[in-house]
């Protein structure tokens, strides 16, 4: 059995410790931005969940919605809250791990009150549930203002869905009207998870997000 061997110099340690530094796991990979996969399947599930609070749709949409949000809004968020931890990302996995068990909760919810499991609940407690989300987004809202204009604007309108969501529960012109903010959420969403596909794809700043402060400049996934 061979004994390792023992650098002789200082210079022969710090060329092993450099050997063993580089052949190590988190260098030989970096882990890539789940914010884009994020945004898409946070944005595609807000836009269908809209169009039946809009009542632009038959109910009948309503299942297949929630089954979308289910795997791809919930499921899928999560996974890329993964990603971002792994990646550093603090805001972004925090924001997908949070609104995708939101989606997951919700389709779960509307499932078991149909099967009859337990007892619908009372407007109050669909009012209180929204106002809660409503309050925990102001508090990701105010992170915002240090990333870019789009996620800004993203959780303006995330606030505001929230809030009329609650009071739609006494409300059906509101309910409506929180569709509609919505299918502009997603929308908005769709285009920020776009803008950041297409700038780290193609090394570029081609779409804008809207640099704040000292932010100017960042084009990649990394920096939401």
């Amino acid at each position: 059995r061979r004994s390792p061997e023992v650098p002789k110099s200082p210079g022969e340690a710090k060329t092993a410790a450099s050997k063993l530094k580089a052949s190590s796991p988190s260098s030989l990979k970096m882990v890539a931005s789940g914010s884009p996969l994020g945004l898409f399947a946070f944005s595609v599930t807000c836009i269908l969940l809209g169009i039946v609070n809009a009542g632009i749709s038959e109910p009948t949409l309503a299942n297949l919605a929630l089954s979308h949000g289910l795997f791809f809004g919930g499921l899928t968020q999560f996974v890329a809250a993964m990603w971002e931890f792994a990646a550093g990302n603090v805001f972004s996995a925090t924001a997908f791990g949070s609104y995708g068990p939101f989606y997951l909760s919700i389709a779960a919810f509307t499932w078991a009150l149909e099967a009859g499991l337990y007892a619908a609940p009372q407007e109050i407690d669909l009012a209180l549930y929204f106002m809660t989300w409503c309050c925990f987004t102001v508090l990701i809202w105010i992170i915002t203002f240090k990333l870019n204009k789009a996620m800004v604007a993203i959780f303006t309108l995330v606030v505001l869905l929230f809030l009329f969501l609650a009071i739609g529960e006494y409300s059906v012109a509101f309910h409506k009207l929180a569709g509609w903010v919505g299918i502009a959420c997603g929308c908005l969403g769709l285009y920020a998870g776009f803008a950041m596909l297409l700038n780290e794809t193609w090394k570029g700043e081609f779409l804008p997000l809207g640099a704040i402060g000292s932010h100017g400049g960042e084009t990649t996934a990394e920096k939401v």
